[in-house]
């Protein structure tokens, strides 16, 4: 198995830490109606985002989800302009105009977060076509959900990616719900990654747990890098709160719930790093105060931040 030495668990546990205390604190801005639009937090998958991300250049790419704030963190966005940007702050990597759902920073090869179940698939997929063509060694990641894989592009967009055996890894976020509706009663396959057999593409599926997710990943990632074509990884996980911030999850029974929080990928990381001498829990607290002083640093600055003015509207928009 493949294993980071001490320094990179600890980063790797911080950024999964930051992950999820920046998504609380959005619950939090949220509810008291400070973010506009909605917000749709990864709480409890955390894991993946960090181990898959942890195996990327700063030039490689990445495309996301309407969950996406793990994986833009995870590639190493900037905390305050982050938060100007879900404010909806000029101050913002897309000067507030994308807000949580469309997030996106060009210079670490952020390609975007995506509002439509599945319409980063094809994005990505493009972008790794131009990356063959162009011999740049350049890698791609495509993160999505399990109810993305019921979407033609899925389809298509594996089958082109094998046939050209393009530098990408498919990343199936497998949380059990698409939006509402529970994987059996829209999909009659238990994993994703048996889907990759009918492109001849090679399939994997791991746990909600960092190594194994980090093991894999690494795998798929190098695979891609040397030119033997893409992957697809299914992950596990566990999705803690609705669909979006303010969904009751009705349609889901609290035993549901509980299992989900009880198999905490964060917790099992921090555990292990405790286990193996790595960090003390006192460490661990310091980490942690050190996290939420850097959130509250960000959102003071998203505040402070100007709107945009109306004579900027149409900028960047083809007419």
């Amino acid at each position: 198995m493949i294993t980071p030495n001490s320094k990179k668990l600890v980063e790797y546990y911080e950024k999964m830490l930051r992950i999820r205390r920046v998504e609380e604190k959005l619950m939090e801005l949220f509810s008291n109606g400070e973010i506009p639009g909605f917000i749709h937090v990864c709480i409890g998958q955390e894991a993946t985002p960090v181990a898959v991300c942890s195996h990327l250049k700063e030039s490689d790419y990445i495309s996301s989800t309407h969950r996406g704030h793990g994986h833009a963190l995870a590639k190493g966005v900037d905390l305050k302009f982050f938060m100007a940007e879900v404010f909806g702050r000029k101050n913002g990597f897309c000067r507030g105009r994308s807000g949580s759902m469309h997030l996106a920073c060009r210079e670490l090869g952020v390609l975007g977060a995506n509002g439509i179940v599945g319409g980063g698939i094809p994005i990505a997929t493009g972008v790794a076509f131009a990356s063959k063509y162009k011999k740049t060694g350049q890698v791609t990641v495509c993160f999505f959900g399990e109810g993305a894989s019921d979407q033609g592009t899925f389809h298509e967009s594996l089958n082109i990616a094998s046939l050209k055996r393009l530098p990408i890894v498919y990343v199936c976020e497998n949380n059990g719900w698409a939006e509402f509706t529970p994987q059996n009663i829209h999909m009659p396959i238990k994993s994703v990654a048996d889907r990759a057999a009918a492109y001849n593409m090679l399939g994997v599926m791991v746990s909600n747990d960092f190594f194994k997710i980090y093991e894999a990943a690494g795998n798929a990632i190098k695979r891609a890098r040397s030119g033997n074509g893409p992957t697809l990884l299914e992950v596990k996980c566990h999705r803690w709160h609705g669909h979006f911030v303010g969904d009751a999850q009705k349609y889901r029974t609290k035993e549901d719930i509980g299992a989900a929080k009880k198999d905490d990928c964060i917790r099992k990381f921090e555990n292990r790093l405790l286990k193996d001498n790595v960090l003390t829990k006192k460490e661990i607290k310091e980490i942690e105060q050190r996290i939420l002083n850097e959130i509250e640093e960000a959102v003071e600055f998203a505040r402070k931040s100007p709107f945009p003015d109306k004579s900027e509207l149409m900028e960047g928009v083809y007419v």
